[in-house]
């Protein structure tokens, strides 16, 4: 079999695909990296990471898994108290929880974006924190984030497209966004399949 020469796209198509992959929605990026054998699990940035890294390099990125010292099943059951940890597995999103933190905090509080790829770092790195070292690290991070306004994520390319429309068009009606969305979402996405059926040709020559 004839070695496979990488990258499978030149550097302007990578970067359109990059940019047209944020477009696609998860069950369409799962099916991406299916037909790549590609690992699918992951948030969508994750699955797009790896699918730019298998076309640049060949390489398969595989999902890191939590070490046991951050995972529920590896501890004692843990009260939801302000020195217990945030352990992956008995952690949730709920409204007691919600409600133990607006205790904590403030009724201000709310869960965000930052708050949740911290604790996943955390996770990661086998240092679950406790909730009280969350909840200084929420405050710290939003009075942060008040003073410097952070740019949406590039996964969160609805989010993006959705406040720039709404700057640059203020009179249209949420049917009109909606559509306009719909519009410009099936042509990054139909730009995005052209370039990877150029790349699984590559991979069948």
């Amino acid at each position: 079999m004839k070695t496979k020469k990488f990258p499978l796209l030149t550097q302007k198509e990578q970067s359109r695909l990059y940019e047209s992959l944020y477009y696609l929605k998860m069950a369409e990026l799962k099916k991406v990296c299916v037909d790549l054998l590609i690992d699918n699990k992951g948030s969508k940035d994750t699955l797009i990471k790896k699918i730019m890294q298998f076309i640049q390099t060949g390489q398969i990125i595989t999902t890191p898994s939590f070490p046991p010292l951050s995972c529920a099943k590896n501890r004692p059951p843990q009260s939801l108290e302000p020195s217990s940890l945030m352990l992956y597995g008995s952690y949730k999103n709920d409204l007691k929880t919600r409600t133990f933190f607006k205790k904590l905090i403030g009724t201000h509080f709310h869960f965000t974006a930052f708050g949740i790829d911290w604790l996943r770092d955390r996770w990661l790195l086998g240092m679950p924190p406790t909730y009280q070292e969350f909840a200084e690290y929420w405050i710290l991070e939003t009075a942060a984030r008040k003073q410097k306004k952070q740019k949406p994520k590039d996964e969160w390319m609805y989010i993006r497209f959705m406040q720039k429309m709404k700057q640059e068009n203020p009179s249209l009606t949420k049917d009109k966004l909606l559509y306009e969305w719909k519009c410009i979402r099936e042509k990054k996405a139909d730009n995005a399949f052209k370039l990877l059926e150029k790349v699984k040709n590559s991979l069948s020559i």
